[in-house]
C-alpha cells in the first residue's frame, strides 16, 4: 500500500490489512512531545508551555480569529477508544490525531484481565482490547501512517494485566506497543487474581516492558472510583502508588518510564478544589521522580455530557496548576453509551482548549502552602506514612490485603470494614506458582530472574535469538473463527465506506445511529415516554432515552433520545452547491476604504424584527461595520420608498433590507418592489441591493432582481464580501 495518507481520502482499511503478516512497526518505545527552548511563537502570541505544531490538524473552533493557529500543549493528550471493532478504532484514531491526541488507548469491552491465556487469532468478540496479534499489528500499522500524516509520533497503548500478563507483555514488545497499564494490585483487588501469582507475573511483565521502553501506567486510581467515599482513600492511593513504583523499579523499570494514574477523588457539588488540589500536590511531592498521568474520575460521569465536560475542565485546571505529563481525556458520554466518534473528539478538545488557555499558569499563579493547603497536604502524607507503617506491622502487603485494608471508605486511621479482602491462598491462578526447572530456559532474553541453565546463559544467543531480538521469528496467526472476522464485518460496511451510500454513524461504519434533543414541557416521567413516542413518529428504530434533565419539576424536561435511521442516502444523488470563497479580509477592507462604502438598512413592510439585521450591521457582532462600512439604520416596518429616498439623500452605495414575514410571499413582493423602485428612480446600476431573512434563499436574488440574498446563519463577512464582489464585477474597484 501507499506509505502516505492523503488527507482528502478516507483511510483504506483493506490496504492496511494487506501483507500484515510481514509488517513490522516503524518505531518502538514511548515518545514525548518536544517543547522548543524559550517557548513557542504563533501568530502574535508567545507561548510558554506549547510544543511543536502539527503538520496537519483541525484547530480549535475560535482559531479563525487568530490566523487558524493550533498550538499543542506540553502534556501528551490521551484518547480512549472502545468501539469493540478495531477496523473502526483505526478510523477514530486518525480523527483523534488530527485534533491533537498522541496517546491512543484501546479499552476492553470485556476485561482483558479476565483472560487466562494469550488468545492468538481470536475474533474481536472477546472484547475491545487489541489482544490478538492481528488487531495490534493493524492498529500499529495505521498509527505509523497517521503519525506521518500529522507530523508527530503516536503512542499506541493497551493493558498488560490478568494471568496472561507476561505473554501479553511479550506480544506488545514484539508489535511495537508504546504504553500499557500494568499494576499487580489491580489484578488482586478488582479481578481476584491470586496475589502471589499476580506479583510474580508482574515482575516478568515489567522486565519485558522495560526492555522494550514501553511506558507503564498504574491503576491505583481505581480505589477512589470504587470506595463509597473516594475522597477518604487519598492516603491509600499514595500507598498503592508507592508499592507499584517501588516494585517496578525493583523489576528494572526506569523511573521516567513509570507513570502514576492520578485521578481527582471529588466532583461538584462537593467543594472539589479543597480535596483534589491538596491530593495532587501531595502526590507530586512524594513522587517527583515519576511521571504523572492525570485522568477524570469516571465514577462521577452521568448521562449529561455537559456535566462531565465541566468537571473535566476543573480537573485539567488542577493538572495545569500542578503537573501532568499525560492528560487523559475520558469521553463525556461514558455514562450513557459506548463512547461515540465525536465524543472522543469532544474530550480531546476540552483538554486542549483548557491547557492552551492556561499556558504558563505556573508563572502567573503560585500554590500557597502557608495556609490550609499546606496543612491538608501534610495531613494526607502523614496518614499515608502511618498506613504504610501499619501494613509493615501486620506482615506486609499480602497480609494487609487479607485483612481488608484497601478500598476501605473511611479516612485512615478510621475504618468502615468495607474494604476489599482477598485470600492469599485463593483467587484465579492460586497454587500455580512453580520453581523453575533446572533446565529451564526463558523463551525471551528479557525476563525477570535467572535462567537455570548450567552454562549460565543469560541471553538468547544459545537459541539463535528470540522473537524480541529477531522479529522474523514471530509466528503470525490470523483470525481463527471464519464466521467472525474483520473481513466479514468490512464486507457489510463496504457500501458506506466505499460504495457511495451514506448513513450517519457514531460507533461503527454505517451503524445509522442518531441523537435527537427535545424539550418536553412535562414532568420527567411523562417527558421520557413522550420523547420516545416522538422519536417513533420520526421513524427512528430502537429509540432509547439516554438522558433526561429536569428544567423545573412541573414546567418541563430536557430529553435526549438515540435511535437508528432505517434508510441510507445515495451520494451520487446529492447536489452539492459550489463552495463560495470569501475574499481575504485585507482585500475587503481596502476596497471598502477606497470607495468610502455607505449603506442604508431597515426591516421593511410591517415587520418589527430587528435583531438579525443589527447583527449583520453592528461591529459588536462582527457585522459590516467591522470592515469599514458606514451605515444608516432606519428601524423596523420601514416603507420601501423611504429606504430608496434615504439612499439617494445620503449618497449610499447599497441598500440592505431584512424581511422575516413570508405569508402570501410578502417577502418576495418587497424584494421585487425594491428593485423596481430603484429602476424607476434611475439608480439601479449605481446601488447594491441585498435582502436577508429566515425564509430568504440565495436563489431569490435572480428571481426578484436583487444583487444577492442571504438566509439563516449569515454573518457580516458574507454580506460585505458580496458587496465587494458586486462592485468588482461592475468595474467600480
Amino acid at each position: 500500500m501507499a506509505d502516505k495518507l492523503d488527507p482528502k481520502e478516507k483511510l483504506n482499511i483493506e490496504q492496511i490489512l494487506e501483507d500484515l503478516e510481514n509488517y513490522t512497526p516503524k518505531r518502538r518505545g514511548w515518545t514525548w512531545r518536544k517543547t522548543p527552548e524559550g517557548g513557542f511563537k504563533a501568530f502574535k502570541f508567545h507561548y510558554k508551555d506549547m510544543t511543536e505544531p502539527l503538520k496537519n490538524s483541525v484547530p480549535l473552533p475560535a482559531s479563525k480569529y487568530f490566523d487558524f493557529i493550533d498550538p499543542q500543549p506540553k502534556p501528551v493528550i490521551t484518547t480512549e477508544i472502545a468501539s469493540g471493532r478495531f477496523e473502526d478504532d483505526i478510523r477514530r484514531m486518525r480523527m483523534a490525531a488530527w485534533h491533537g491526541a498522541d496517546h491512543i488507548m484501546v479499552i476492553r469491552t470485556t476485561g482483558q484481565s479476565h483472560i487466562d491465556g494469550l488468545l492468538e487469532g481470536t475474533p474481536e468478540g472477546v472484547g475491545g482490547v487489541p489482544i490478538t496479534r492481528k488487531q495490534i499489528r493493524a492498529s500499529r500499522k495505521a498509527c505509523d501512517l497517521i503519525e506521518e500524516e500529522v507530523g508527530r509520533p503516536i503512542n499506541f497503548h493497551s493493558y498488560v494485566s490478568g494471568v496472561a500478563g507476561p505473554e501479553v507483555a511479550v506480544l506488545f514488545a514484539e508489535e511495537g506497543v508504546n504504553g500499557a497499564h500494568q499494576d499487580p494490585q489491580y489484578n488482586v483487588l478488582y479481578r481476584n487474581i491470586n496475589m502471589y501469582r499476580s506479583f510474580v507475573d508482574a515482575a516478568e511483565a515489567k522486565r519485558v516492558m522495560a526492555k522494550a521502553n514501553i511506558f507503564q501506567i498504574d491503576g491505583a486510581h481505581n480505589a477512589n472510583a470504587t470506595a463509597k467515599e473516594g475522597w477518604s482513600v487519598m492516603p491509600e492511593l499514595l500507598v498503592q502508588h508507592a508499592i507499584n513504583c517501588a516494585f517496578s523499579v525493583a523489576c528494572g523499570m526506569k523511573k521516567d518510564f513509570i507513570g502514576l494514574s492520578t485521578v481527582p477523588p471529588c466532583a461538584p457539588p462537593s467543594p472539589k478544589l479543597w480535596y483534589d488540589l491538596p491530593y495532587a500536590v501531595a502526590l507530586r511531592d512524594f513522587f517527583s521522580e515519576f511521571k504523572m498521568r492525570a485522568q477524570q474520575n469516571t465514577r462521577y460521569i452521568e448521562a449529561d455530557i455537559e456535566e462531565a465536560t465541566r468537571t473535566h475542565v476543573i480537573d485539567t485546571l488542577i493538572s495545569a496548576l500542578t503537573r501532568a505529563d499525560i492528560q487523559s481525556t475520558i469521553t463525556p458520554d461514558e455514562g450513557r453509551n459506548v463512547p461515540w466518534h465525536y465524543n472522543n473528539i469532544r474530550g480531546i478538545e476540552t483538554a486542549k482548549q483548557t491547557l492552551v488557555a492556561l499556558d504558563g499558569i505556573q508563572q502567573l499563579v503560585k500554590i500557597d502552602r502557608s495556609g490550609p493547603l499546606g496543612v491538608t497536604v501534610r495531613e494526607i502524607k502523614e496518614r499515608a506514612i502511618c498506613l504504610l507503617e501499619e501494613i509493615l506491622e501486620v506482615g506486609g502487603y499480602f497480609a494487609a490485603v487479607e485483612k481488608g485494608f484497601f478500598v476501605d471508605s473511611a479516612a485512615y486511621p478510621d475504618r468502615n470494614a468495607d474494604g476489599i479482602a482477598r485470600d492469599g491462598k485463593g483467587g484465579v491462578g492460586a497454587g500455580s506458582i512453580v520453581k523453575r526447572d533446572p533446565e529451564y530456559f526463558a523463551p525471551v532474553c528479557s525476563h525477570f530472574g535467572n535462567n537455570n541453565r548450567p552454562d549460565g546463559a543469560k541471553t538468547c544467543s544459545p537459541i539463535n535469538l528470540c522473537t524480541l531480538c529477531d522479529p522474523k521469528k514471530i509466528k503470525y496467526i490470523d483470525e481463527l473463527d471464519p464466521s467472525d472476522t474483520c473481513h466479514k464485518r468490512l464486507e457489510k460496511t463496504l457500501p458506506y465506506r466505499k460504495g457511495g451510500k451514506i448513513k450517519p454513524e457514531v460507533e461503527w461504519a454505517g451503524d445509522g445511529t442518531v441523537l435527537i434533543q427535545l424539550f418536553i414541557p412535562e414532568q420527567e416521567d411523562v417527558a421520557k415516554v413522550a420523547a420516545l413516542e416522538i422519536a417513533k413518529k420520526m421513524n427512528l428504530n430502537d429509540p432509547e432515552v439516554i438522558n433526561a434533565q429536569v428544567m423545573h419539576p412541573s414546567e418541563g424536561t430536557f430529553v435526549e433520545v438515540k435511535g437508528k435511521v432505517g434508510f441510507e442516502i445515495d451520494k451520487s444523488s446529492l447536489k452539492i452547491p459550489p463552495k463560495e470563497v470569501i475574499l481575504p479580509e485585507e482585500e475587503i477592507r481596502a476596497a471598502i476604504k477606497k470607495i468610502g462604502m455607505k449603506v442604508v438598512a431597515a426591516t421593511v413592510g410591517e415587520d418589527e424584527h430587528s435583531v438579525g439585521l443589527r447583527e449583520i450591521l453592528d461591529i459588536k457582532h462582527g457585522g459590516i461595520e467591522k470592515y469599514g462600512v458606514k451605515y444608516h439604520y432606519l428601524g423596523t416596518s420601514v416603507p420601501i420608498s423611504k429606504l430608496v429616498d434615504a439612499a439617494i439623500e445620503t449618497g449610499a452605495q447599497g441598500i440592505l433590507i431584512s424581511t422575516i414575514i413570508s405569508h402570501n410571499d410578502v417577502h418576495k413582493m418587497n424584494m421585487r418592489k425594491l428593485n423596481d423602485l430603484c429602476r424607476e428612480k434611475g439608480i439601479r446600476d449605481k446601488i447594491i441591493l441585498i435582502a436577508g431573512g429566515t425564509q430568504v434563499t440565495r436563489g431569490m436574488a435572480k428571481e426578484t432582481g436583487l444583487d444577492d440574498c442571504f438566509g439563516r446563519g449569515t454573518k457580516g463577512i458574507h454580506v460585505v464580501d458580496s458587496m465587494v464582489k458586486t462592485l468588482k464585477n461592475r468595474g467600480k474597484i
